[in-house]
């Protein structure tokens, strides 16, 4: 079943695992679909192909559109969720950063996002860092606090991509390394 079709789909094995190049189709699609519908519907019409960036080609069999997907998924960790053979989520960071997280309509409240910022906080901690920052769209912020993660400031203006139109909430968790470990096995 199609991302974004609409009805609920119960994953019956759900795999977090390094992301490869050969995800990238499937993830612009993953991107471009769940930022346009949670996170780019108050934006104006005007802004949104701006804020979308590569990703509203995402569907495009282009090679020039395909490349520039492929390097704005790029990032120094990327995790992928995959149900059933399907890609259901993404996060990408850097250690100490989490920088994006989406997880298909679909596939949302099966634990999915919680399994993919699981496995990003474990990295992080192999390598040694303490905390972790994100910018937390207004959307994720409910999620993000569920994970343990605290307000740092105010809301602030977000430009990416070109565009503008998003606040953000910064966020941050500080790793509990004890915990951390009890978690691996998910």
């Amino acid at each position: 079943m199609p991302v974004g079709s609409g009805s609920v789909q119960r994953a019956s094995t759900i795999d977090i695992r390094q992301y490869c190049d050969s995800d990238a189709q499937a993830v612009g699609r993953l991107i471009a679909d769940t930022f346009s519908e949670f996170n780019l519907s108050s934006v104006p019409a005007e802004e949104r192909d701006l804020q979308l960036g590569p990703f509203r080609y995402a569907r495009s069999l282009e090679k020039d559109h395909q490349a520039a997907i492929a390097q704005a998924i790029r990032a120094e960790m990327v995790f992928v969720a995959e149900c059933d053979g399907e890609i259901a989520g993404v996060l990408r960071g850097r250690a100490t950063r989490l920088g994006s997280l989406f997880v298909g309509r679909d596939y949302h409240r099966q634990g999915i996002g919680r399994r993919l910022v699981g496995r990003f906080e474990q990295e992080c901690s192999r390598q040694g860092g303490t905390a972790v920052k994100v910018a937390a769209t207004l959307y994720a912020v409910p999620f993000y606090l569920e994970m343990g993660y605290r307000r740092t400031t105010g809301v602030r203006a977000y430009r990416g991509f070109g565009g503008s139109g998003l606040v953000y909430q910064p966020m941050k968790k500080v790793l509990d390394k004890g915990k951390l470990g009890e978690e691996e096995g998910n």
